[in-house]
């Protein structure tokens, strides 16, 4: 898809903050010299079996972009596709609640949406929210010695593949929902008080493609630590014993051998880096000195994890090196 989008004509607006060059989380347009526009749109097929869960989770990660670049969700519309002939009233209506409970919890408004029937179902949001342009987040201001901290957990594409394959305990499960329904909003709140230097969240292409996104836009390298990433529960890595790999993760990882340099790594350590999150948490860039106040914000506004679990480092190439 990068490869179709590149052939596309430049758009320039001088007042078109954040577009698709850097591939980053969201489109940010400039309103004035105090406000901004932040623009983002998501959706994607059930990866839980509960409706209200699965709507639940698909808000939580739509509205994540907006909390990514440092804005607050404004407005919200529904994307929904479905097979009426097979999913039933009552099962369209319970997505679409999880989804308002969502949105409500944000302090966002839906605003209405679109709906089309579809082979297979599908559920997200447009949302679009406000950002102060000096204190928006991007993914290309990252700096040398800037410390990598993490607000979620790594594991989510394997444990839902494991309720595909009835492979997940019903405990893991149920944490695995409770970690993708939360709302990353410690990110407007960070981006408010000037304590992030730069930042994206994980989804799709795992902590290693969205890092690698990082570095490119930033211009920098990256060294992680293996052992320091918290993960979803220890019966994580007995699934992926069992080969219980998303296709998406395994892309991901193939994909990263162009960039990663790997030191001593278990294989499971790094399906785990490439795992392809459904609303993750938040990679955070933060100056050394303020590692400590940013921890005790996360806490405060309590995050599933506040984990140190790198560093930026300066680099000719957007080099990724990770050691056991």
């Amino acid at each position: 898809m990068s490869q179709v989008l590149r052939q596309l004509p430049a758009l320039r607006d001088p007042n078109l903050l954040v577009g698709a060059a850097t591939s980053d989380d969201a489109g940010v347009y400039r309103l004035d010299r105090e406000r901004a526009l932040v623009q983002t749109v998501d959706f994607f097929t059930p990866i839980v079996d509960d409706p209200v869960c699965y709507g639940q989770i698909a808000a939580a990660n739509a509205l994540s972009d907006v909390y990514a670049m440092g804005g607050r969700p404004l407005t919200a519309m529904n994307i929904m596709g479905m097979p009426t002939d097979v999913v039933p009233p009552k099962i369209i209506h319970a997505i679409l609640r999880g989804g308002s409970l969502t949105v409500k919890k944000a302090g966002c408004v839906l605003v209405g949406g679109h709906t089309i029937r579809n082979p297979e179902p599908i559920y997200g949001l447009a949302v679009t929210g406000l950002v102060s342009p000096r204190r928006l987040i991007t993914n290309a201001a990252a700096r040398p010695g800037d410390v990598l901290l993490l607000t979620k957990p790594l594991g989510t594409g394997i444990v839902t593949t494991g309720i595909k394959r009835n492979l997940t305990s019903p405990g893991l499960a149920r944490r695995a929902i409770r970690v993708m329904s939360t709302l990353n909003v410690a990110g407007a709140e960070l981006a408010e008080r000037g304590l992030v230097r730069a930042g994206t969240d994980i989804t799709g292409f795992g902590f290693l493609g969205h890092l690698a996104s990082l570095c490119r836009a930033s211009q920098v390298g990256a060294e992680l630590s293996a052992a320091s990433f918290p993960v979803l529960g220890r019966e994580v890595w007995d699934l992926l014993q069992q080969d219980c790999v998303p296709g998406g993760t395994k892309q991901n990882l193939a994909a990263a051998e162009a960039v990663v340099t790997w030191r001593n790594v278990g294989v499971a350590y790094q399906l785990l880096l490439a795992d392809a999150q459904t609303s993750g948490g938040l990679l955070l860039c933060v100056r050394p000195g303020h590692v400590g106040q940013v921890q005790r914000l996360l806490k405060r506004f309590k995050t599933p994890a506040q984990a140190i679990v790198g560093r930026i480092v300066r680099s000719s190439q957007p080099r990724i090196t990770v050691t056991e």
